[in-house]
């Protein structure tokens, strides 16, 4: 990241407070708008929920946001109204340092579930962070790093905009496992200098959403704090909100950190030995291919199928008819790593020692499942399940 051009107006850093018990592991995070910044935010799905997913929900999509702090090492979830309380504490710490009210500053945590917050931990770490905020590099990589669990690298995209007065987009992500569409534990910042109303930033990064972090799966476990934030403080062209063809290289520039930051999760992995990329064509709606590419991404039998390179092509086809999309077995056409397995209802002869080499040789594997149903197609990303996944997560809190 050492050549990436930072947003203006923001600053961040990332520090060790404590929450873990590695004092070596940074685990507070957090990220500094010098302006009001119009905030927007897409959370977890999953009914059972963090206390920071409801405090961060009730305050966007606003104008005025200046923060977003993060924890790692502790979810805060299913802590009641305590973890509420705690939540709503760590953003008025953080509000009062900078000079603003609680309301204005969003948070996240990460981590355990069912634990409360060190919150005297947390009240020093607050007060130790915001001294020591710069704006380069090494700063938001400090900060993209306290964001991480059982990552095993920091996950950080930029895009420069040259259309909308040489704005910028920075991006950061953490996520390893309990990774699954809507919402896919990961959590994601997003900053830009570009000036976007409300209206625009709820569009565009709900928009970059569907396009990629509901777009991924490592086993199909909807996380309890998943959130992604947006900030936009319009340090670019202050006063001046995009629009034409400036909003659209804008939003394509977030479409493109989002999904950049997707498969970073899934190439992270816990214990994964493939990134396998899905690519469902012809169906009659977006819906439909989401639907048969989730299925074939959480399926064990196919996961496990890619893990010991066996081009066992029953498992993805039976996987897409059972998902719920009509169709029919004649209906399909298969094809992993570009070569043809089956056909319109019917296999197809192919080198089935030279289909396994493709798949144990490289890290990337292509599965592409056209059908003849419409035009509508998604890409989809997951990872196969090794013996390591089951180790990392069996051992997770013991």
């Amino acid at each position: 990241m050492s050549d990436v051009t930072l947003p203006l107006g923001y600053s961040a850093n990332g520090i060790s407070c404590g929450v873990k018990n590695d004092p070596s592991k940074l685990d507070l995070a957090l990220f500094v708008s010098d302006r009001p910044a119009v905030a927007a935010g897409v959370f977890t799905q999953n009914k059972v929920c963090g206390a920071p997913v409801k405090v961060s929900r009730s305050r966007v999509p606003r104008e005025t946001a200046r923060a977003v702090v993060i924890n790692s090492g502790n979810s805060n979830a299913c802590t009641g109204d305590r973890g509420i309380a705690d939540a709503e504490a760590m953003t008025a710490a953080v509000g009062k340092l900078l000079g603003t009210t609680g309301e204005d500053v969003l948070v996240c945590s990460t981590g355990v579930i069912g634990r409360f917050l060190p919150m005297e931990k947390l009240q020093s770490g607050i007060a130790a962070i915001v001294p020591t905020l710069g704006a380069s590099v090494g700063h938001f990589n400090a900060a993209a790093r306290a964001m991480m669990t059982t990552d095993t690298f920091a996950k950080e995209v930029s895009q420069q905009v040259d259309a909308a007065g040489g704005c910028r987009v920075y991006g950061c992500a953490k996520g390893a496992a309990m990774i699954a569409p809507n919402m896919a534990t990961m959590l994601s910042v997003i900053l830009t200098d570009a000036c976007l109303t409300r209206e625009q930033a709820d569009r565009i990064l709900r928009h970059a959403v569907s396009q990629s972090f509901n777009c991924v799966s490592v086993e199909g476990h909807t996380s309890t704090s998943d959130t992604v934030l947006l900030l936009a403080n319009g340090a670019a062209s202050p006063g001046k909100p995009v629009s034409g063809e400036a909003e659209a290289a804008v939003a394509r520039a977030i479409d493109e950190v989002a999904s950049q930051l997707a498969q970073l999760i899934i190439r992270d992995a816990e214990g994964a030995d493939h990134f396998i990329t899905i690519d469902v064509r012809g169906t009659r709606t977006r819906d439909e291919a989401r639907t048969i590419a989730k299925a074939i991404a959480e399926g064990p039998l196919v996961k496990t199928a890619i893990t010991g390179a066996d081009p066992n092509w029953g498992r993805i086809i039976s996987a897409a008819g059972y998902c719920g999309v009509e169709l029919k077995e004649e209906d399909m056409s298969l094809r992993v790593n570009g070569t043809p397995l089956y056909e319109r209802g019917a296999p197809v002869a192919f080198d089935a020692a030279a289909v396994s080499a493709s798949i144990k040789n490289n890290r990337d594997v292509s599965i592409e499942l056209t059908l003849t149903l419409g035009s509508e197609s998604i890409r989809f990303w997951t990872s196969d399940l090794t013996c390591e996944y089951v180790r990392l997560n069996a051992d997770y809190t013991t």
